[in-house]
């Protein structure tokens, strides 16, 4: 079972691109390759997973039951647009936490580019509402619980991916702030790394991103998208000869920490009330693992409905 479970999205995805020919791209990292559009993002307010399938010059994004996958709502956009990923592993952003906006980015071709877009959607009948454009490259981080709020990724030097800014975007007026989005504790310190890996917080305020720390020591970058503030995390106990693009990150049952994993193994907690490092892990709590995916009935409801809606696009396409 565990394994149709783990290859069904592959399969989805296969399927898409033989339906409907794609070129190589990446949504918002800056890296090409890395595409969550066809495994998509979920929404446990919503009870719903969020997918996005390329269209020619259109984009169909879908909203899947996340248990039964039944398609609830689908809409064809006009232009090139993707779920975001948010790190290096795999994780996908871009809903927010009380289920009402889902973010999409245009997905890149190279690095850098020299514009960006964004498109913020009703999450429940997935109308647009506001189409972001921005000038200089941008990847998607995170957004406030209540949607009002957006967070990017500004890189800010065109031959280094790992150099970067996180910025903050008024959605409800329309508006990037000024100043970027800082440790106030770590002021002078310029952040830099490559996102190896996300988890949220349960109620959708805090993002948490692991960062390879680009030659220096890794850390967590801990985002507050209520506040707009952030506090970095430095791991100095992850050993070294460690291959950090095999560290993950996630929560500890309780949810008062979080732990960063070696492959399947806890290496670190982090005490959530505190923002300390234990190391190393006791065995007093244990670790919570992410369940992907959802059952492989589910998974064949939804090929068969990205199957109709695509014949159904191709249909009523104008020639």
């Amino acid at each position: 079972m565990r394994r149709s479970i783990l290859l069904a999205p592959v399969f989805v995805a296969a399927l898409v691109a033989a339906l409907v020919p794609a070129a190589a791209h990446a949504d918002g990292l800056p890296v090409l390759g890395v595409d969550v559009g066809s495994s998509g993002v979920s929404s446990s307010s919503a009870g719903a997973r969020y997918v996005t399938i390329p269209a020619g010059s259109r984009t169909i994004v879908e909203r899947v039951a996340q248990h039964g996958g039944q398609v609830l709502a689908w809409r064809s956009l006009r232009g090139i647009f993707t779920i975001p990923a948010v790190a290096y592993d795999g994780s996908a952003g871009g809903v927010s936490s009380d289920g009402t906006t889902l973010v999409l980015i245009q997905p890149r071709t190279s690095f850098p580019r020299a514009a960006t877009k964004l498109l913020v959607l009703s999450s429940n009948r997935l109308t647009p509402r506001r189409l972001v454009q921005l000038k200089g490259d941008f990847s998607f981080d995170a957004v406030s619980p209540d949607g009002s709020w957006l967070y990017l990724i500004h890189y800010v030097a065109p031959t280094d991916p790992t150099r970067y800014l996180v910025r903050a975007y008024d959605l409800r007026h329309g508006g990037l702030l000024a100043k970027p989005i800082i440790d106030p504790h770590e002021a002078d310190e310029k952040m830099r790394g490559n996102p190896l890996s996300r988890t949220m917080s349960s109620n959708g305020r805090w993002a948490y991103t692991l960062y390879d720390g680009a030659g220096a020591r890794p850390f967590v970058h801990a985002l507050d998208t209520v506040a707009r503030t952030a506090r970095c995390i430095d791991l100095d106990g992850v050993p070294s000869g460690t291959d950090l693009w095999q560290l993950r990150l996630g929560t500890d049952i309780a949810g008062e920490g979080l732990v960063v994993r070696d492959r399947a193994t806890p290496l670190l907690l982090i005490d959530l009330r505190t923002l300390r490092v234990e190391a190393p892990l006791g065995e007093t709590r244990q670790f919570s693992p992410l369940l992907l995916g959802a059952s492989s009935a589910a998974f064949v409801a939804l090929i068969a409905s990205v199957i109709w809606i695509v014949r159904k696009h191709r249909q009523t396409e104008p020639r």
